[in-house]
């Protein structure tokens, strides 16, 4: 039976339903073949993606995708073929407003005012938590094959951004779970409203965010996705990740979903996960969190200050956030008024101490 996916596009704002799909190999874009490989150098990803001369592959809420380009269309080309739950992704072109747009099509005609030189940005607001999104065939996750560009259209290099290489690592909190609203769907969910995105924005810095729901340092995460310490260094299962060795500063937010363990368990493990991140990067400077519950605080507190390592520090969060201000849907995901509050603290912290 043939599937019927419906698509939408808005300014930041709601999916609107257009036309049913048509297959990537019967559309013609002004009689264009003038596509873009996903491995081609000069597209700029950040974030973990998978990537091949076939296909560009991130099961992470806020990777991102930017490119310059000459023409006057745009179509990104995704494999929808095992997708059952379509991710969300921003579009934004020559830094006008995001469009929103589901994954859920092998062509998205993207938005291009005119002919001309332009920039886009495909920014990831959601792969839903609780699909599988971790061992292939994927069933939630953003599986781009390429850009089509106007024929004798040209792909441009770009200049890097000039600030920190910055990696985020936690758990649906830093994935943006229930940025927008307090239901667990890829409607409520932003990572591009979590305060990774917010940090790496403000600093123009580069940017790795990996957040996993329900996933601690000893808890597995949803869809599949294993603890922190067996998922770190993977994009997902099979496809090492290699942007990690990369980072200036790196910030660790876990525990939050590890309250079932002890203190002994929990330390030992959160121990060998900073280890792991020493020694994929050993000159960066890693931030540890208080978890916004407390969840855990003395013992990750209790860890940094055993290892002695001095580019390690404790982040007591405490105060940062809190439900009598409104910072929080439900009990214990930040809004997006929330995410901001702690991206300022963070960013002033990141700054204050920046070479």
């Amino acid at each position: 039976m043939r599937r019927t996916f419906l698509i939408g596009a808005v300014t930041a704002g709601v999916l609107c339903a257009l036309t049913p799909p048509v297959s990537a190999s019967s559309v013609s874009v002004s009689g264009s073949s003038n596509v873009v490989r996903p491995d081609d150098r000069r597209l700029a990803y950040e974030g973990h993606w998978g990537r091949s001369a076939t296909s560009a592959t991130t099961v992470n809420s806020g990777s991102r995708l930017r490119l310059r380009f000459t023409g006057g269309t745009l179509h990104a080309l995704f494999d929808v073929s095992s997708i059952t739950v379509p991710a969300q992704i921003y579009v934004s072109v020559d830094g006008g407003p995001k469009r929103l747009y589901a994954v859920d099509r092998d062509d998205l005609d993207i938005a291009v005012p005119g002919r001309g030189t332009h920039t886009a940005e495909l920014s990831v607001k959601d792969v839903f938590s609780r699909a599988n999104r971790w061992t292939p065939p994927l069933e939630t996750g953003v599986v781009l094959t390429g850009l089509r560009l106007d024929e004798g259209a040209r792909l441009l290099p770009q200049h890097p951004l000039p600030g920190p290489r910055l990696a985020f690592y936690g758990d649906s909190i830093t994935q943006g779970v229930m940025a927008l609203c307090e239901v667990n769907t890829s409607d409520c969910a932003d990572g591009t409203a979590a305060y990774p995105t917010l940090v790496a924005d403000d600093l123009h810095a580069s940017l790795t965010q990996v957040g996993f729901g329900r996933q601690g340092v000893l808890q597995t995460g949803n869809g599949g996705v294993p603890a922190a310490g067996d998922a770190y260094g993977w994009n997902y299962a099979d496809s090492r990740a290699d942007s990690d060795r990369r980072a200036d500063v790196i910030v660790v937010n876990q525990g939050t979903n590890d309250t079932a363990y002890g203190t002994e368990e929990f330390r030992a493990a959160y121990r060998a996960y900073l280890d792991r991140l020493r020694s994929a990067a050993p000159h960066a400077r890693i931030l540890a969190l208080r978890p916004f519950n407390g969840a855990h605080a003395d013992d990750i507190a209790a860890v940094v200050r055993e290892l002695a390592d001095p580019h390690a520090e404790f982040v007591d969060t405490t105060g940062w956030i809190s439900p009598e201000d409104g910072d929080f849907n439900g009990t214990v995901h930040p809004n997006a008024q929330g995410h901001r509050k702690v991206a300022d603290r963070l960013a002033s912290l990141i700054k204050s101490k920046e070479h």
